[in-house]
């Protein structure tokens, strides 16, 4: 079973909006009192929190799918809906999380940062709070917008000061455990170590941190043994520490065959852009296990050959703790000039935070050809969001939404466009609602005297004009005028007979 998880898919689905409430206030003697419906509840977000006392991704691993509650919809009697909970996801330091492509949204490096990963929908205003003088009871309210949905990535990097390299069973996790209280575990066989184990370190005034990172073999870049999975964890190390085996009884192996395949291992990893590459950071060299008699000797004998290629070397026994208050404090001295160019660099750019233009449109109209003509799509937050909001079994709600749409100056912009009565107009990106355009929709909600629910300027109006009424009169006399001269005309020609077959002609009278 797994007990540490370093990078896993999260399944996110943050809160509904509440949908708002249609109500009329009803009460003796006063049957239409007012609009009284409230307001539909927010959804709660998902917010991932940097926690220090979380070391894995384990519980995102077993259960990747995570949602927050939705909104309640608004009730009448001026009752708002209720706020959905807000979910907080904690991860721990060093976790970065990236976009299903790649792309990094925020590196979660301190404790107690906070990220809304997935924002809330919002609730949808009912009709007491879309009343207003020229509209004073509406027959509708707006939807709640639903929250967003979808995954991103969380990998984790530990954040360490000092990264131990080396071969599979070259001593590092005895070491670790002999620096720090840390226990990880520890074996006689090799790929003991199957994740990366922290521990602080105290040496004198400095405090620091120190990783051992799962052994590496020749062959690693190449997806060998373990590969180069866990050398995320090494990324962010200020310093390396080379652990040196020197009593090893495999053949063809010594302390300086071991550091060369490491290296050209290290070299081989590619770190983030911007980052110093790990061989041209600190490196520290170890050389362990000179409790064993040979291991001493072996390590006499390299000790001069690696200090004359540059590197400070230790002889150490992670078993007798022989020279390991002396590497603790050559690792402290690295560690604080480390820390010490990171605060003389200079400061980031400060992120200025500044207000949206007043004459910036809140939309662009992009024109897309179409098989029957131009389609004119028309993105934005506002125009979006709205069309999600109304009812459009509502022709009230339709026409307040083609109201918003003017006032923001949408049909001058498609005018400009060059869109015509009856022109395909889509709102929003691909699945977008459709309109076929008509310019003649323009704000009269002041004039509107409909029934709740409904929008005169949406019903045709079929109402004859008074011109008309006059021509129909007319055309209907003479039309009766024609048929009594057609009935005189028949009857002098002879041709009406009576019940009981004779003809009769003009001026005789039946007997």
């Amino acid at each position: 079973m797994a007990t540490f998880v370093d990078h896993v898919t999260l399944h996110l689905r943050a809160g509904n909006g509440g949908n708002g409430c249609v109500s009329v206030k009803r009460e003796k003697f006063k049957p239409l009192a007012g609009p009284d419906g409230g307001n539909g509840g927010n959804g709660g977000d998902i917010v991932l929190v940097a926690d220090a006392g979380v070391t894995t991704l384990l519980g995102f691993h077993r259960a990747p799918h995570r949602s927050s509650d939705n909104g309640g919809p608004g009730m009448g009697d001026h009752r708002s809906g209720t706020q959905g909970q807000e979910l907080e996801l904690a991860v721990p330091l060093g976790t970065v999380v990236k976009t299903v492509d790649g792309d990094e949204l925020v590196d979660m490096t301190e404790h107690g940062m906070r990220y809304v990963i997935a924002e809330a929908g919002i609730g949808g205003l009912g009709n007491a709070a879309l009343s207003s003088t020229k509209r004073k009871a509406p027959g509708f309210a707006l939807l709640g917008t639903p929250g967003w949905q979808g995954d991103v990535l969380l990998e984790l990097k530990v954040v360490a000061d000092i990264a131990l390299v080396g071969y599979p069973s070259a001593g590092k996790s005895s070491l670790v455990a002999a620096l720090s209280a840390a226990k990880p575990k520890i074996a006689d066989y090799p790929f003991t170590t199957l994740h990366p184990n922290l521990g602080v370190v105290e040496s004198g005034e400095t405090r620091y941190t120190v990783a051992d990172v799962p052994g590496l073999i020749e062959g690693a870049s190449e997806g060998k043994g373990l590969g180069l999975e866990f050398l995320r964890h090494v990324e962010r190390c200020s310093a390396l520490l080379h652990v040196l085996d020197c009593a090893t009884l495999e053949p063809g192996r010594d302390p300086l065959t071991d550091l060369e395949i490491i290296r050209r291992e290290l070299e081989a990893y590619p770190v983030p852009e911007g980052q110093t590459p790990l061989l041209e950071r600190p490196q520290l060299i170890a050389l362990n296990k000179v409790d064993v008699p040979d291991g001493r000797e072996l390590a006499d004998f390299v000790t001069p050959e690696l200090e004359a290629r540059g590197y400070r070397v230790f002889e150490i026994s992670a078993v007798s703790h022989e020279g390991l208050r002396n590497l603790s404090f050559a690792l402290a001295e690295v560690v604080e000039q480390s820390r010490a160019e990171i605060a003389a660099r200079p400061a980031p750019p400060r992120l200025v935070m500044r207000p949206r233009a007043v004459n910036e449109k809140p939309f662009v109209i992009k024109v897309e050809g179409g098989t029957y003509g131009n389609v004119y799509r028309i993105l934005g937050q506002k125009p979006e969001r709205w069309v999600v909001q109304t009812q459009f079994n509502n022709e009230e709600a339709v026409g307040y939404l083609a109201d918003r749409l003017n006032a923001i100056g949408i049909e001058d912009a498609l005018f400009k466009a060059g869109a015509q009565a009856g022109s395909t107009v889509v709102i929003g990106p691909e699945g977008g609602i459709v309109f076929d355009w008509e310019p003649t929709l323009t704000s009269t909600a002041e004039l509107m005297t409909s029934a709740r629910g409904t929008d005169p300027r949406l019903i045709k109006n079929d109402r004859p004009t008074r011109n008309q009424r006059r021509e129909d009169y007319f055309e209907r006399m003479d039309a009766k005028a024609e048929a009594r001269a057609e009935l005189q005309r028949e009857r002098a020609a002879g041709l009406w007979t009576d019940d009981e077959g004779f003809l009769v002609k003009e001026g005789d009278e039946q007997e």
